[in-house]
């Protein structure tokens, strides 16, 4: 992980060249603070020149104008550094799971675990990001304004220096302990929510057994190991007030104290106002950054690199799973009575049954499907029976934690079910060659390259191939304004959207899967490429953002509350009450 770190960088020099010179311009009122306050005093108004005092003032005003341009690039520059090492990382996990399963002549790569792997990799690259803005942001400052008091009032850099040096010295000395203390406190928690989770799923088994009382003791166990951890890490965390005000405060006491002496060694008093602003104004908020940036960004990093290091794969969030239980789902040709749905009187509609009789390139179908996040988690996802035809076009619909994006992550194959058959084209979803099917997730994924070669990544579409795609999705007036080389840290996520919807369009992909990969789009935007990929041909399958993309579907798939229902947006409104009252409190949004 070491050698991770060291490689992001290293690997773009030039980002780190650029990130330093932006740095001086943002630390320069860190340097000009102290010498404009005491100039306007000194030379201006205590001297009854006003006019200069105003003059300096406004100097140091413009050196904060400069500096909030500065903080600007830096942002992106630092972005610049932390996406490759993103890059690095993601290589890395998903690198492990292929080899480990390499090994094994019957394993598999755990594909659920490389999904998660990309939150804690995401955390990762967040965290790194954090540090290498806080660390940055501290030496410049303390570059700054160490000169800044020497240039000053060399004999208040007496006073100054050396408390703050013991703070920093404090702090740092802590912070291995910090992280220990921190990553411990981590695993207590995971232990006890797992131990919950796994209590709470064999209520049923503990109270028939008789174990109430073991199994509540252990659970105290759990607590009590918790408690402890955190009360050992609040000892550590601790430390960091105290260097606080060992390196940010007592310069501050010892500068007023000192008052009397530096006067009597012909330092005026403006100069020494100068120098409390040095210390109030940059040195200690600079101090309070590092302190509580390493103290939270940097331990979260330590602990998080740990965890890929030594698992290779993070386990699986132990946060309990709101039980969702799927039973047989009908195609939109199979009768479901008024009785079944709670609702009227009334029919299914006939939808084409070709796709049920014959293997389709496109086409998919999930026999008995269950999926659960962990041996100790409810099924999201149980005993799924799906027919979804070769050119169809489904929106799949519901609440929160219904299995929506699960049932997305199977029919992609990032997921693999733990019971139950997947196939694509009759075929199963694991043996299907990856560039029969496509999917576009919410977070789209944008890499470091020229615009055309991430149009062109699933295809070797020519010029005029992807300029019809950008005008078919509508994207001609916001890729145009991204330039041919693109940075991913500056591009919103709409863009980002955009750039992966064109490249999932020009695939040759028989089956596109868009898991609210419009959802950073405005409603006209939306239905143009909703609209775009229907007329594209072969089977599409949107989990819908808004219920506007419902009512644009050939059919409807309702996932909620232990129901899943198939039919048009019709059916459902006249058969089912859930879909009902969702399309009653649907208010729907301009698309012009």
């Amino acid at each position: 992980m070491k050698q991770l770190l060291w490689q992001a960088l290293r690997r773009r020099p030039y980002a780190l060249l650029r990130l330093c010179l932006w740095s001086v311009l943002e630390a320069a009122p860190a340097f000009l603070i102290g010498h404009a306050v005491a100039r306007a005093i000194e030379d201006g108004f205590a001297a009854g020149r006003p006019a200069l005092g105003l003059v300096w003032l406004a100097a140091l005003g413009c050196a904060w104008l400069v500096a909030a341009v500065a903080a600007r690039q830096i942002i992106l520059a630092v972005a610049a550094v932390a996406e490759p090492f993103r890059d690095d990382l993601l290589t890395h996990v998903v690198g492990g799971a292929m080899r480990r399963a390499a090994q094994s002549v019957t394993a598999r790569p755990d594909t659920a675990a490389v999904t998660r792997a990309g939150l804690q990799v995401e955390l990762a690259r967040d965290a790194f990001a954090a540090v290498v803005t806080t660390v940055r942001g501290f030496a410049f400052t303390v570059v700054s304004v160490v000169l800044g008091l020497l240039t000053l009032a060399p004999q208040a850099a007496v006073l100054v220096l050396p408390p703050f040096v013991a703070g920093l010295g404090l702090f740092l000395v802590s912070l291995p302990a910090l992280a220990r203390r921190q990553r411990a406190f981590l695993m207590a928690d995971e232990l006890l929510a797992e131990s919950m989770t796994g209590m709470a799923g064999g209520l049923r088994d503990i109270v028939a057994c008789g174990a109430e009382d073991r199994v509540g003791a252990a659970l105290a166990d759990r607590v009590e190991a918790q408690a402890s951890a955190a009360r050992a890490l609040a000892r550590v965390t601790a430390a960091r007030t105290i260097a606080l005000a060992v390196g940010a405060w007592l310069p501050v006491v010892l500068l007023l104290t000192g008052t009397p002496w530096l006067l009597s060694g012909g330092v005026g008093a403006g100069v020494v106002v100068g120098a409390l602003a040095y210390v109030t104004q940059s040195l200690a908020p600079a101090l309070n950054g590092l302190v509580h940036g390493l103290g939270v960004s940097g331990v979260s990093l330590v602990a998080t690199l740990r965890r890929i290091a030594t698992s290779g794969l993070p386990a699986p969030a132990p946060a309990p799973i709101p039980p969702v239980v799927l039973g047989s789902i009908p195609t939109a040709g199979s009768a479901r009575s008024s009785e079944e749905l709670g609702g009227g009187p009334g029919r299914s509609s006939e939808a084409p049954t070709a796709g049920s009789r014959r293997t389709h390139a496109g086409g998919v179908r999930l026999s008995g499907v269950t999926f659960a996040y962990g041996p100790h988690s409810e099924a999201v996802i149980d005993g799924l029976d799906l027919d979804i035809p070769e050119g169809d076009h489904l929106a799949v619909v519901g609440p929160s934690g219904a299995g929506k994006s699960t049932l997305a992550a199977l029919v992609s194959g990032l997921l693999q079910p733990d019971a139950g058959d997947v196939r694509i084209g009759g075929v199963p979803a694991a043996d299907v060659p990856p560039a029969t099917r496509v999917l576009i997730p919410q977070e789209a994924y944008v890499f470091r390259g020229s615009l055309h070669e991430n149009l062109t990544y699933l295809s070797d579409a020519p010029p005029h191939q992807v300029e019809a795609a950008v005008t078919a999705l509508g994207a001609t007036g916001l890729l145009a304004d991204m330039g041919p080389e693109l940075d991913p840290g500056s591009l919103s996520a709409g863009q980002r959207q955009l750039i992966a919807l064109v490249r999932a369009y020009l695939a040759p992909a028989r089956l596109v899967i868009l898991d609210e990969a419009t959802c950073h789009l405005d409603p006209a935007a939306e239905a143009r490429v909703e609209a775009a990929f229907a007329e594209r041909g072969g089977t599409l399958i949107v989990v819908a953002h808004r219920l506007t993309s419902a009512t644009r579907a050939r059919r409807i798939l309702l996932m909620d509350a232990g129901q899943a229902v198939v039919g048009t947006h019709d059916e459902l409104v006249r058969l089912s009450p859930t879909y009902a009252d969702l399309a009653g409190h649907w208010q729907p949004e301009p698309v012009s």
